[in-house]
């Protein structure tokens, strides 16, 4: 089955494809497009994650739409709030009706000859497989897998007789009222769990291989509320969204170059919450911060669980799963009733669809990554992936209107086509990866399958908002890495076999 040629087809109705949506609605009115949606329910990571205490970590007036204000009192949000303010933003903008449910894109070929994309799609409603064509392909999917996440393969787990869960799949009827828990790993993740798990269990042992960086802050921003008190709330959504950026910027920069200065607020503040004679070992990681990101702790309630006794932490290797918990290598035994593996995300490159040109496979590694948003040699197709040291939605807003204007300038030139290539005459370039400066285990595991960065614009992914901001809205739409093509001149492109 054939549907007819779209303009744009939008990959993924989470946060990043429903600000997509409304941006081409605002500014490109004349466009069609669809979203496709490998889910049955929009909405990503907050319709996907439902363990106890899913939050954002960062605070709502960066996380939320530059367009659309956030007007509760709590900046750090819960997921259930996240998913409301999504699909009210869908709704206002009349992007519910656009989006098509349980169809996953499982490849999609550029097609020169027809100047657009053959999108590959399993269709969950029929059980069929059907092929749509885009002239463009707007890529919203996220960064990880949603059928799988991260595990490592722990030796006796096939002996362990209590419940073994990983976030990514939590049950809806897990009972862990006065139960023994431990939860592998210390991440944003493990962060979460532990203070909204041990309001119930009897006891949370957040178990870690190494320390992790943690930075405490308010759930609510006392100016932000002062401000919408006063102000119309788009003003005041401004004034908090320019401030927050900037100290998240500041303190970024801070971590880069006075890193030890940031070690030891870090470390005071820690030491303020559990007390002078706290041995500080299970909270000094060896890394700077920011080398990997930092665990937002809200209203310090992961060391008020530690304090009241219910939860505390211990670093060590594992050993063994036994029948009735975990085996340390130091050969101490962890009881526990429920083991909870918060080990992390397992990353995949555009949604983990099969893309081809012409029916070659394209190779991402071997590709040049164009200001973090398009790969060289992969024509009309543009990707989101956020910022790794700041609120997704500061990216994915600057990209989509980028992606707008891209659109609109393509349509006064009268171009078909638009590919990133290495200009003429260009040095060559020392290849860096595609995110450079940040350890974390779960972007090693795959950069080798991301497209390269270069050491010059605009080959360079920048991860800098306050700089992307400027640049991305003062581009030259006609610069010499980004190569037009006119549109063919053909009766009927979209009914082409």
């Amino acid at each position: 089955m054939m549907d007819e040629l779209l303009d744009v087809a939008i990959i993924g109705a989470g946060l990043s494809g429903i600000g997509a949506a409304c941006h081409l609605t605002r500014e490109c009115p004349d466009r069609s497009f669809t979203i496709l949606e490998a889910r049955e329910a929009s909405g990503g990571t907050w319709d996907l994650f439902r363990y106890p205490g899913i939050r954002s970590d960062s605070d709502m007036h960066t996380l939320g739409y530059s367009f659309k204000p956030w007007r509760s009192d709590k900046a750090i949000a819960d997921g259930p709030s996240i998913l409301s303010y999504l699909r009210e933003t869908a709704a206002e903008h009349h992007i519910e009706d656009r989006i098509e449910y349980r169809q996953r894109v499982a490849g999609a070929n550029w097609r020169s000859d027809l100047q657009c994309w053959e999108l590959t799609i399993d269709d969950g409603n029929t059980g069929t497989t059907r092929t749509l064509r885009a002239r463009f392909i707007h890529m919203c999917a996220g960064y990880y897998r949603y059928d799988t996440g991260y595990q490592p393969q722990f030796k006796g787990r096939e002996d362990f007789r209590g419940t073994f869960v990983h976030p990514q799949f939590w049950p809806e009827d897990l009972d862990y009222t006065g139960k023994r828990v431990v939860i592998i790993g210390s991440g944003a993740t493990a962060v979460t769990l532990v203070p909204s798990m041990a309001k119930e269990a009897a006891e949370v042992v957040m178990l870690q291989r190494s320390p992790t960086w943690f930075i405490i802050r308010p759930s609510t921003d006392w100016l932000a509320n002062t401000l919408r008190a006063l102000l119309p709330a788009r003003w005041a959504y401004g004034i908090t969204r320019w401030r927050n950026t900037r100290l998240q910027d500041w303190l970024y920069r801070r971590t880069r170059t006075k890193p030890e200065k940031m070690r030891q607020m870090l470390l005071d503040q820690t030491k303020k919450e559990l007390g002078d004679s706290a041995d500080l070992a299970d909270f000094t990681p060896t890394y700077n911060p920011w080398d990997q990101r930092l665990c937002l702790v809200p209203d310090s309630d992961l060391f008020q669980a530690m304090r009241s006794g219910k939860a505390r932490v211990i670093t060590a290797e594992i050993d063994t799963l036994t029948e009735t918990g975990i085996r340390l290598m130091s050969g101490e035994e962890l009881p526990a009733d429920i083991i909870v593996s918060a080990t992390g995300l397992e990353l995949q490159v555009m949604g983990g669809a099969d893309l081809r040109v012409d029916g070659k496979p394209f190779d991402f590694p071997a590709s040049w990554s164009y200001r973090g948003v398009m790969c060289s040699g992969l024509p009309n197709l543009v990707s989101i992936f956020g910022y790794i040291n700041a609120s997704w939605t500061l990216r994915s807003d600057i990209v989509s209107q980028w992606f707008c204007r891209l659109l609109n300038h393509m349509r006064d030139r009268d171009a078909a086509v638009v590919t990133p290539e290495l200009e003429e005459g260009l040095p060559a370039m020392e290849p860096q990866p595609w995110i450079d400066d940040f350890s974390a285990g779960y972007m090693q595991r795959k950069l080798d399958e991301f497209p390269r960065q270069g050491d010059r614009e605009p080959w360079i992914n920048s991860q800098n908002y306050l700089r992307e901001r400027r640049e991305f809205a003062a581009m030259d739409m006609d610069e010499g890495a980004l190569r037009y093509q006119a549109r063919v001149k053909s009766e009927d492109v979209g009914q082409a076999a």
